[in-house]
């Protein structure tokens, strides 16, 4: 299928062509309570822009005592940017919140520069991250919904040198009403598009249904570590950098575990706060991965301050997939980075996980091991065998293909206690 460059001709990021200066913003209620701290939260933006090479040259955050319709901040504070603006050259101003149409037209046209919201700038980051054909067209539906209520650039404009969706134009450059029949359009036909992608996915499942490996997905905030555990696992080499959304399309690989058994192992895309409900909705096809998993891994960060709060945004997406006594049934946490934990003791009062460390290897045969005892009863068969001493090939067979238990010989008789995979056990009744 060929391109269609008037809507979707975006490159990968060239950051290092053009870096854009730009300030961070984090609004914040003073009277609400927040489960994170306006720092914490400062901190997650920063890193966020930082993601596709924005230079952040000033950073605050706004306490507010209500949000102002016209500009979400007060004027105050509006008044009061321009200066800063213009004396560190700053080009783009990201406000992390959700901002209607009318406030970023406004602080646009009160700051000289231009604006965006935390929605485009994730949009971004998806955008630049995309590397599948299925993952571009769902970053694009996302996009599109997003655009469909705002004046932004047309698509015509799209900023080819960083990649993404153009919603991080330089000031100056004329903002046109999009073309909402156009728009429409190209969403119908993305949808079309993805709909063949949701019926080859469910092929690929039924595939992997009538090859009986269990399927483990690996979940969590970002950044918390999914990808180097998903290559410590299964020895790929999946980009795991310190960045937020380093992975977006998902893998899948082979793991054998220490009883014989192979399983499915499946990195996804990582989750945020406030991930805008348009990414939400565009990603199904790729999170029914998650609904289909037999066992959900929570990777979390667990010498991250935010660490059970990151918990809880995972959970509240994974909420809208599955119902609660599903979660409680297929999950198992995962703590992970505990090389960086400085005391090498846990935060209080979280439960039960499995301590390990992707990037050292530490905690990884505990890992395996509960992977191992979750899938015996439905996808192991122990058996206990007697066979010849004199039958070494027999015992050999044993050996390579299962889990042995016990052994010990007896009047000529080797006696063997070993766990099979089902299909390695009808095999052998066939062959013995």
């Amino acid at each position: 299928m060929g391109r269609n460059t008037k809507y979707d001709d975006y490159s990968l990021m060239n950051s290092h062509k053009h870096i854009l200066s730009a300030l961070v913003i984090h609004p914040y209620l003073k009277h609400d309570k927040q489960r994170r701290t306006p720092e914490a939260r400062l901190a997650e933006a920063v890193r966020l822009a930082q993601a596709i090479a924005l230079d952040v040259v000033h950073s605050m955050s706004v306490p507010l005592a209500a949000i102002r319709p016209a500009s979400f901040i007060g004027q105050g504070k509006v008044e009061e940017l321009p200066q800063v603006i213009t004396q560190q050259e700053i080009g783009l101003a990201i406000m992390d919140c959700v901002l209607s149409p009318v406030q970023q037209r406004n602080l646009e046209k009160a700051w000289k520069c231009k604006v965006i919201d935390r929605t485009a700038l994730i949009l971004e980051i998806f955008g630049a991250r995309a590397r599948t054909h299925e993952g571009k067209l769902q970053v694009e539906l996302a996009a599109l919904n997003y655009q469909k209520s705002r004046l932004v650039r047309s698509w015509t404009h799209l900023e080819r040198q960083r990649g993404g969706f153009g919603f991080l134009g330089g000031p100056g450059e004329s903002q046109i009403e999009i073309d909402r029949r156009l728009i429409r359009d190209r969403i119908a036909k993305i949808n079309r598009e993805l709909a063949n992608v949701i019926r080859t996915r469910e092929l690929h499942r039924k595939t992997r249904r009538d090859v009986p490996y269990p399927v483990v997905a690996l979940v969590g905030y970002t950044n918390a570590g999914k990808s180097t555990l998903f290559n410590r696992l299964t020895k790929a080499k999946v980009l795991a950098t310190d960045q937020l959304f380093a992975t977006l399309d998902p893998t899948l690989r082979q793991v054998k575990l220490p009883s014989g058994l192979t399983i499915m192992l499946s990195d996804t895309v990582g989750f945020i706060s406030d991930l805008p409900h348009e990414l939400v909705a565009a990603f199904r096809a790729t999170l029914e991965e998650v609904r289909e998993a037999d066992v959900l891994l929570h990777v979390r960060d667990i010498s991250h301050p935010d660490s059970h709060e990151q918990k809880e945004d995972v959970l509240k997406v994974l909420s809208s997939l599955l119902d609660e006594e599903a979660l409680a049934e297929q999950m198992i946490e995962v703590w992970n980075k505990m090389d960086q934990l400085q005391d090498a003791t846990m935060p209080a009062g979280e439960g039960k996980g499995i301590a390990v460390s992707a990037l050292t290897g530490a905690g990884m045969d505990s890992l395996l091991a509960v992977l191992d005892e979750r899938f015996s009863a439905s996808h192991m068969a122990t058996l206990h065998l007697a066979i010849p001493v004199e039958d070494g090939k027999k015992i050999a067979w044993l050996y390579s293909h299962g889990n042995v238990l016990e052994a010990r010989e007896d009047d000529g008789m080797f006696h063997i206690t070993v766990k099979l995979t089902k299909e390695n056990a009808a095999r052998w009744r066939k062959v013995r």
